[in-house]
């Protein structure tokens, strides 16, 4: 099947009822506008969107395909990161941190309070970030909320 459009979210009054038949898309997908993937029920789904993925990308719960019973959704698996906490006491190494997150043209997003940031985890991201002072980081397995994004732009690109 195609899938050309996102139709609404799971949580829309119309898929309440649906059976859900979810197909992975992995956070550094989420910009792209075309994809091949098997659905967990073993669906063959193809997905071509339009620009407006560019700028919105797919998000957990999106409803690509709906036949009355079944709704294809978006599932966005958790991956590693890492969760880096900016002591309270340290407020201007935020600065610092994301200097050094965005050198390595690396995605941060926002974490739970002003001071919790999350980055996708690589070994020599996690390595600077650890000598950054006042800064405590730790690899955590979490799902990335496009909402909370600090970055320009969503890849997966890095050094």
């Amino acid at each position: 099947m195609l899938c050309e459009k996102v139709i609404g979210t799971l949580s829309d009054p119309q898929f309440q009822e649906a059976e859900t038949d979810y197909v992975d898309i992995e956070w550094h997908e989420a910009f792209s506008k075309l994809h091949r993937k098997t659905s967990r029920s073993g669906a063959d789904v193809g997905i071509r969107l339009d620009n407006e993925v560019l700028k919105k990308g797919l998000n957990q719960d999106d409803v690509l395909y709906f036949d009355g019973t079944t709704a294809i959704a978006v599932n966005i698996p958790p991956c590693e990161a890492i969760r880096a906490v900016v002591r309270a006491d340290h407020p201007g190494q935020i600065a610092k941190l994301c200097y050094e997150v965005g050198n390595t043209h690396t995605s941060m997003f926002r974490g739970e309070d002003e001071f919790t940031f999350y980055a996708p985890f690589h070994e020599a991201l996690m390595h600077k970030i650890q000598h950054i002072h006042g800064v405590e980081a730790e690899k955590v397995m979490i799902r990335f909320d496009f909402t909370r994004s600090l970055s320009s732009t969503i890849n997966n690109h890095h050094h």
